[in-house]
């Protein structure tokens, strides 16, 4: 049996800084690579090209047919990949249009079962999605027009296709790079040797030598980073790593998040004390910062020192939040982490310096690295519903208050330190879930039919 692998990016720096010459050539990449990136971005990112975007290979014959790079002079190992890049990010936004419209439509308290039944079916297959959009023909396989057919009798087509279109002009944007700060490079685009590795450039049978940290060498498609102020290189390259089990995580942990202390446990152990710190440095020279730049906005002629050192702040800030979920990973050996699911962030407030500290948090960061840590090591993780879960009591279910980081139950009597409480509902919260899901499967036809089994139309 194959062992159970995850995907883990990692990192390469270079032995000692490059020469201004090599610094030039591999940004020459990176500018061309953006140029050819946000021109698929124009020219297919917009509903009429939607029907070329799957599989994709037609978008490639037609960049190659365009001559744009004969034009640019730019290598074939860097110029189809920044084609392929740009239409995953447009595909990747087409996406997240569908899912937002899909939420509001199951939302929409204006639509009754079959026209929500019908806005679904067209979010969901792409030739009828596109069609609605664009109002030509539709042409489905005779099964699939059957159910399509099916599902549009009796509703007000034209009122829903608007709709739609209403939706997807509200959600849809425009995609654009502005920075070139990097590309990808495949196989064919380098070589390791040397204690280092060679990377191909715009230059015939010329390739730019850049010494490394490590001697470690991969067969990855890479992404190199430029750091031009600093003249260094940052090579991220994806492996499969071999995802680790103990046979002593078996327990199940409630988790709370916080802009003080990182991590507290529904036990009430804490991890990531100084992250208030580290965070605190960070949000006030960013608000110092930005006074500055307003005041001599005229006179800046760059921001070269302000990305340098705002680059060195996040990467403390980010190592601390590696080290302390190591940490916990390690005494706590959880098999199961239970994580509230935070809300947006909601409109500022009057006090500027606590917009800075709430608009620096790091809890998208701190959620990613722990979601792949725990894939990592063979722990479940779960968001759990997250609405109130800090004012509810995890003793009695009433609501409580807080006060100077207490949780108190006016119901009950109970106390305990908020962000434990907090820890100790996510916990509840996702062992019911569980519970509910386990009585779900054992009811009668719950693993073909589920919830719904009782719906199910009998066979004449």
């Amino acid at each position: 049996m194959p062992q159970e692998t995850v995907c883990r990016i990692i990192r390469q720096y270079n032995q000692e800084p490059l020469s201004p010459e090599d610094m030039q050539r591999l940004q020459e990449i990176a500018a061309d690579f953006m140029t050819v990136k946000n021109y698929v971005y124009r020219r297919y990112g917009g509903i009429k090209s939607l029907a070329r975007l799957y599989p994709g290979y037609t978008i490639q014959n037609e960049m190659t047919r365009s001559g744009l790079r004969e034009q640019m002079d730019m290598p074939s190992v860097y110029f189809y990949l920044a084609v392929f890049d740009a239409v995953r990010e447009i595909k990747i936004h087409w996406t997240g249009v569908r899912a937002r419209i899909l939420k509001r439509v199951n939302a929409h308290e204006g639509l009754n079962g079959e026209e929500k039944h019908f806005l679904r079916y067209l979010l969901k297959v792409n030739n009828a999605f596109e069609s609605a959009l664009n109002g030509t023909p539709l042409k489905l396989p005779k099964e699939i027009q059957k159910q399509y057919d099916l599902l549009a009798f009796g509703v007000d087509m034209k009122k829903l296709k608007n709709y739609l279109r209403r939706q997807v002009r509200k959600y849809r944007k425009y995609l654009h790079v502005d920075h070139a700060d990097g590309f990808f490079a495949t196989e064919r685009a380098y070589r390791y040797d040397d204690h280092g590795i060679y990377l191909s450039v715009k230059e015939k049978r010329k390739r730019v030598y850049i010494p490394l940290t490590d001697g470690n060498r991969y067969t990855r498609q890479l992404y190199i980073r430029l750091f031009p102020e600093e003249k260094n290189v940052e090579i991220h390259v994806p492996v499969d790593v071999a995802v680790k089990k103990y046979a002593d995580h078996i327990q199940k942990i409630g988790l709370s998040l916080g802009m003080q202390i990182m991590l507290v446990t529904d036990e009430g152990h804490l991890y990531g004390e100084k992250y208030g710190m580290y965070q605190t440095q960070l949000s006030e020279w960013l608000r110092e910062q930005a006074g500055v730049y307003r005041r001599n906005r005229t006179a800046n002629s760059g921001r070269k020192k302000y990305q340098t050192k705002k680059h060195r702040l996040e990467a403390q800030l980010h190592d601390y939040i590696n080290q302390e979920l190591n940490r916990f990973l390690k005494e706590e050996r959880p098999k199961t982490v239970y994580l509230p699911r935070l809300p947006k962030a909601g409109v500022s407030g009057p006090v500027r310096k606590i917009n800075y500290i709430a608009s620096t948090w790091q809890r998208g960061y701190i959620r990613s690295r722990l979601k792949q840590k725990c894939q990592e090591q063979s722990v479940e993780f779960v968001e759990v519903f997250g609405k109130g879960i800090s004012m509810e009591c995890s003793r009695c279910g009433a609501m409580g208050s807080k006060q100077e980081g207490r949780f108190f139950c006016t119901c009950c009597g109970y106390e305990a330190e908020q962000k434990q409480n907090a820890a100790q509902n996510a916990k509840k919260r996702g062992l019911q879930t569980e519970s509910e899901e386990k009585s779900s499967s054992d009811q009668p036809d719950g693993g073909i039919y589920g919830r719904d089994h009782k719906n199910k139309v009998p066979d004449k």
